[in-house]
């Protein structure tokens, strides 16, 4: 009987306490509120924000993400790194410092790379419509005539600009269907030499390509790889300009 009552007071004392120790803490907590931002209107990937992009709402605290953005510099003059839908809330993940769309790699060729497309042959042929821009890829060349397929080593590891489809729009300017689907690009735009290109070109010519996605979202081990192909290349360009000289030394 004693225990019971020691029980009975011990349980009185608790319901106290989350009544009015926890409770009030909890309601004040949930009730509280936070001044962030989140996205007016919908912009597509590669889209340089602007105030007008962005509006500041209250929100109550609770459940609330911790990075949520809540300063304007943080956002105005950025791009977004992925498409974004309005009422979305934004964090810095979701912006990025320079913009991938085709128009401004577009405005970076200097000549020492150019711009080409070639032709998707199939769905899979280009990874299933789920290739972005700035991906790095291996182009596998299938020849009809040998039936074989191969990766040339000059095109191991190359930056995807954009996917276009046949309508002309790019990766970045997809509008997503009323049935939730995006139209299929038809063709991928990569950056790459005048070496490549005339590869390339030649491919497309005589066969079909895939390609193999090997790397995104990881700058570091992208500039690894292209670097690995800037020295395939030299190295292949010296062995044809030996090849040429040897070709006029016996002319």
């Amino acid at each position: 009987m004693k225990n019971r009552t020691v029980l009975g007071i011990v349980c009185i004392l608790l319901a106290l306490v989350l009544a009015f120790g926890i409770a009030p803490f909890v309601n004040k907590f949930s009730d509280s509120r936070s001044e962030v931002l989140r996205v007016k209107q919908s912009v597509t990937q590669g889209h340089r924000m602007t105030g007008d992009d962005i509006e500041r709402v209250s929100v109550g605290n609770y459940n609330l993400p911790p990075d949520v953005l809540t300063n304007e510099d943080e956002v105005v003059g950025k791009y977004a790194a992925v498409g974004l839908t309005k009422g979305d809330y934004l964090f810095a993940v979701k912006l990025t410092d320079t913009a991938d769309s085709a128009n401004d790699v577009f405005k970076t060729l200097n000549g020492s790379q150019i711009a080409v497309s070639v032709t998707i042959p199939s769905f899979a042929g280009g990874l299933s419509g789920k290739l972005q821009n700035g991906d790095i890829v291996s182009m596998i060349v299938y020849n009809g005539e040998k039936k074989e397929s191969t990766i040339p080593e000059a095109l191991k590891y190359v930056r995807v600009i954009t996917a276009t489809t046949a309508e002309g729009l790019d990766k970045d300017e997809l509008v997503q269907k009323e049935d939730g689907t995006y139209e299929l690009p038809s063709t991928l735009t990569l950056l790459v030499t005048d070496y490549q290109a005339r590869l390339l070109a030649e491919y497309e010519n005589y066969g079909k390509m895939h390609a193999a996605l090997v790397c995104r979202d990881n700058e570091k081990q992208a500039k690894k790889y292209l670097k690995e192909q800037a020295d395939i290349l030299e190295e292949l360009l010296e062995k044809e300009a030996e090849e040429e000289k040897e070709g006029e030394d016996l002319g």
